[in-house]
């Protein structure tokens, strides 16, 4: 029994058809988008700390 009643076989087929969805170069920029984001957010809020 997952979590919640969620099986690991559903979140498997869950992931696959949003692998078939999107596709993997897709899912890999939109990846790389939030990871570019949540530095740049890290940055920001080490300056504004910084500035203080």
């Amino acid at each position: 029994m997952g979590l919640g009643g969620i099986h690991i076989w559903h979140t498997l087929i869950l992931l696959f058809v949003v692998l078939l969805v999107f596709g993997s170069k897709r899912l890999a920029g939109a990846g790389e988008d939030i990871g570019t984001a949540i530095r740049d957010f890290r940055k920001a809020m080490r300056d504004d700390d910084a500035s203080k």
